[in-house]
């Protein structure tokens, strides 16, 4: 069995909007009300994976969740008089960051030697708490195979989990026992710390993780109040690498020694406040990158467009590539429609590490799928959507209808 790390992208959804449904995420509070272009959110994002496809040869998706929820609709009595965010609660195409869908413990780490997946329960967001149950029915049919993988069900909504994006892991090589770090958050600030403690202890337990490599960190308090909801906003990990903002920990140094202790290989890339402001780097989402190992072993940082538009975060880049760190190049995509809802290239992206062989193939993208998901998107997904269009029956109509066509399109009924 070969075991390679696949990045399963989300998929835009057609009921792409701008409600301003997440607390605490600063983009996503200031394009509340603007029009949205679901249309051009989707193939952005399909652009991204074409490159990724591109330079790592292997790529996966997930598919958007049934939207409008009605469900949800019916358990928050929806009658018109209510405000418009709880209407649009049912409508969020927020399952597009997959970085939210699940934690995943590859095979060399787990006791079993089955990768594992559990779905992220997302509770401290109305919007995306209805998640979980349609994203666990998703990953069951694309990681199937019980020889290689293990699918829970979401942690006890006592305990908020926010999945990948609160976890990183380090290792040799992806296919080698790694030392998996969760990031957690405490209450009492002035956002909400989506990530609890207790809901990682208990992933690193159902998924059979060694004590001795696993580690627990919290995040910077000043971080979340800033905006940085999920650690991927403030650090992002890969291979040796940890690449991080010096502000992005509680206790940074402290930080650093216990992933060191686990992993004595460790090699930090931090950003200093003094290059890049915490503010500039969660407006920039400079973290919130894929940073990925290319086939001749070097590393890339798959950036959003808006590092290069900014003079301080682009110029700190350009410096670190011409020292002879382990991160070698700098590479911009557009995912703007992504962007000003909260959400950069790691946000769109889940990482899997198995055998492409072991996964549903409906699931990984190739060159005639990527060409059949561009044709379906521009031909069902919405040009755009109004706040108004909200809760609306032609709207309905429409993201239903597109979803289906999608759904035909990939030989996935099942999930209809």
């Amino acid at each position: 069995m070969s075991l390679t790390e696949i990045n399963f992208d989300g998929i835009v959804g057609p009921s792409h909007n701008y409600a301003g449904l997440s607390l605490g995420n600063i983009a996503s509070a200031s394009h509340a009300g603007d029009p949205s272009y679901p249309r051009a959110a989707a193939l952005q994002g399909v652009a991204k994976m074409r490159g990724n496809f591109a330079r790592l040869g292997v790529q996966g998706f997930l598919l958007p969740l049934p939207r409008p929820n009605n469900a949800l609709t019916q358990a928050l009595a929806l009658d018109g008089s209510e405000p418009p965010q709880l209407r649009a609660a049912p409508w969020s195409a927020s399952s597009m960051w997959t970085a939210n869908a699940a934690t995943v413990s590859p095979a060399p780490d787990t006791a079993d030697g089955r990768c594992h997946l559990t779905p992220a329960n997302l509770v401290t967001m109305l919007h995306r708490a209805q998640e979980w149950p349609d994203t666990k029915r998703q990953l069951a049919i694309a990681f199937g195979d019980a020889r290689h993988f293990a699918i829970h069900d979401a942690v006890p909504p006592t305990f908020g989990d926010e999945g990948a994006a609160n976890h990183m892991r380090l290792c040799e090589s992806h296919d080698a026992p790694g030392v998996e770090v969760f990031v957690y958050g405490r209450p009492g600030g002035r956002f909400p710390a989506r990530q609890h403690e207790q809901a990682s202890r208990l992933v690193a337990r159902a998924h059979g993780l060694t004590p001795e490599r696993t580690v627990f960190i919290e995040q910077n308090p000043d971080a979340i109040a800033a905006g940085a909801f999920h650690n991927d906003v403030v650090a992002v990990a890969n291979g040796r690498v940890l690449f991080t903002h010096d502000m992005a920990f509680a206790d940074q140094q402290g930080a650093y020694d216990a992933i060191r202790d686990a992993f004595p290989a460790l090699e930090v890339v931090e950003v200093p406040s003094s290059a890049v402001t915490l503010q500039e780097a969660i407006r920039t989402y400079l973290f919130n990158a894929q940073l990925l190992t290319l086939p001749d072993g070097s590393m890339g940082l798959i950036v959003p467009e808006e590092c290069r538009d900014s003079p301080s975060v682009w110029g700190w880049a350009q410096s670190m590539l011409a020292g002879n760190g382990p991160i070698r190049q700098v590479i911009p995509v557009d995912v703007r429609q992504s962007m000003a809802n909260g959400g950069g290239p790691a946000c769109l992206r889940l990482r899997v590490v198995c055998d492409p062989a072991t996964v549903d193939p409906r699931f990984l993208l190739d060159e005639a799928k990527a060409d059949l998901l561009e044709s379906v998107i521009a031909a069902h997904w919405p040009e755009q959507i109004d706040p108004t269009d909200i809760g609306t029956e032609p709207l309905a109509a429409s993201v239903i209808a597109a979803r289906l066509a999608l759904l035909d399109a990939l030989n996935l009924g099942q999930l209809g």
